[in-house]
């Protein structure tokens, strides 16, 4: 199928490392043009240097999305560099296991800058340049807003906020025909998720009841799976489909875990 995305411009947070670095991959092959937005200069040109080397276009920015001011900095330049913005990645975030008991206001607002403000700043900044190009958002989210996990109020209320901005985006931008969608994902291995589960006493046997619980395999969702679909919902390939919350998850939230 041809997903139409050749030469589009399209920004991913995040992407330089686990899911993003998925997508920014998965983009690259499609003949799109992935804009690697992060923190960290070296990662950000291993994952472009790499793609650049296998015949992809990509571009990547430095920015320090907590800051407010990185956010607008990293639109004006994909937009000096392009004139154009196709399609949003809302991707980048930590689940940095803000409690109610043991945590506080700064480390709960610090975390919500982490992992829902600069969607919100992120859009925002695109917004007219996704108006002339009627292009698309895709939030990435996680089921902890669904199924709760225990000692993460802040990454919990972010993944809220970032479903509820999925709908109310997709409201507010039908008169311009931009899609607004969401891919939840629920256990996928990325590096973040294997320094969590080596944080664990017995993490193997951990990871082996997490697997055991995915009712599809039981097995973990891969980057490249995320990755598919979330290029999907960015293409025309889904022109009619908005204000969708995508589970790709093997059907861990939905399905009863006794099929397991």
């Amino acid at each position: 199928m041809d997903l139409q995305l050749k030469d589009k411009v399209i920004i991913v947070t995040g992407g330089a490392k686990g899911i993003g670095e998925g997508i920014v991959r998965v983009l690259a092959k499609e003949g799109a043009i992935p804009v690697i937005i992060g923190r960290n200069e070296a990662d950000n040109l291993k994952v472009a240097d790499d793609i650049a080397a296998n015949g992809g276009k990509v571009f990547q920015v430095v920015a320090e999305l907590t800051n407010p001011e990185d956010n607008a900095k990293a639109i004006a330049q994909v937009l000096e560099k392009f004139g154009r913005i196709d399609g949003l990645v809302n991707n980048a975030g930590v689940n940095d296991g803000v409690s109610l008991t043991s945590g506080s206001y700064e480390k709960f607002i610090e975390s919500l800058h982490k992992n829902i403000v600069h969607y919100y700043l992120m859009a925002h900044h695109a917004l007219p340049s996704l108006i002339k190009s009627k292009g698309a958002i895709v939030n990435i989210g996680s089921k902890v807003a669904d199924t709760g996990q225990g000692g993460t109020s802040a990454y919990a209320a972010a993944n809220g906020g970032r479903n509820a901005l999925t709908r109310e985006w997709a409201v507010e931008l039908l008169p311009h025909g931009i899609r607004v969608n969401s891919v939840i994902v629920s256990e996928c291995y990325t590096p973040l998720y294997q320094t969590w589960i080596s944080s664990i006493p017995n993490s193997e046997e951990k990871l082996a009841s997490i697997k055991a619980k995915i009712p599809l395999g039981n097995r973990m969702t891969t980057a490249e799976e995320i990755a598919n679909a979330t290029v999907f919902l960015l293409s025309e390939a889904s022109s009619h489909t908005t204000g969708q919350l995508v589970y790709v998850d093997g059907g861990y939230v939905h399905l009863d875990r006794s099929v397991s």
